[in-house]
């Protein structure tokens, strides 16, 4: 009888020792404990040592570091009716322990889903040339509004980016096309304007010379001398009218008539 009752005592206390280091809970500095007593819920604890009461309490693990989730390549459909495979990565973090645990039934994977969808329906508002150069503004968008969404979720989406935008090789070709017309039409301007503003020179030149005749005789000397660097040409060259009367006045001795 004895040997009954001291066998129960040492079960006893084994039984409450077990329990009671059962009840202890260590939690990290980047983790919280959501506790709920008898089903409802209680508060949010930690990090360090935290107590749960077996049977009464129960305690949800979260995580508040910031969660890189890949986002799975999408088939969007652009503005201009191009389609398009595009794939991004949101940065996200648990900001609201108690929200995370109770307003949703697991926030990782609502996260995704909703990144997915959000992701489609931004993009196809935009035409491909703005998702190919406007990067940014984009990344912008659509963490706006993931991050408007999971608000109530407790989640603050801190950032997201566009990884890859694939494009069909017929469209790939279509665009080098494009490019190519766009240069070209581009060096045609500048070619133009430059045309533009050279003969705005060379008007502005020839009001200052039609003003000294004298400065077009110089000007034609000058012509001379860098033609005549050149040994292998023959030049014929009109002698001005005023240089002529000269000659005849110096060695005919009279005016010329």
């Amino acid at each position: 009888m004895l040997f009954n009752i001291n066998f129960g005592f040492g079960f006893f206390m084994f039984a409450l020792v077990l329990l009671v280091f059962s009840s202890f809970r260590i939690l990290r500095e980047y983790d919280r404990g959501v506790v709920f007593m008898l089903g409802r819920f209680w508060k949010v604890k930690g990090p360090g040592l935290v107590i749960v009461l077996p049977g009464i309490q129960q305690m949800v693990k979260v995580g508040l570091r910031t969660v890189v989730m890949d986002v799975p390549s999408q088939d969007v459909i652009s503005r201009d009716n191009v389609s398009v495979k595009v794939n991004a990565v949101v940065y996200f973090r648990v900001v609201d322990p108690e929200k995370a645990i109770i307003q949703v039934e697991d926030f990782l994977s609502a996260t995704s889903q909703l990144a997915q969808t959000t992701l489609r329906s931004v993009l196809g508002k935009h035409e491909l040339d703005d998702m190919l150069a406007e990067r940014e503004r984009l990344n912008i968008d659509i963490q706006k509004v993931l991050d408007s969404q999971t608000d109530a979720w407790g989640i603050k989406v801190s950032n997201v980016e566009i990884k890859h935008v694939d494009i069909d090789e017929t469209m790939v070709r279509a665009i080098a096309r494009q490019a190519e017309a766009e240069r070209e039409r581009r060096a045609k301007v500048i070619h133009a304007e430059g045309e533009l503003q050279a003969s705005e020179k060379l008007l502005q030149a020839a009001q200052v010379l039609a003003q000294e005749p004298q400065a077009i005789q110089l000007r034609y000397l000058e012509t001379l001398t860098v033609i005549g660097a050149n040994n292998n040409s023959t030049v014929v060259f009109p002698m001005p009218i005023d240089l002529m009367r000269l000659y005849v006045e110096k060695t005919l001795g009279g005016p010329a008539k």
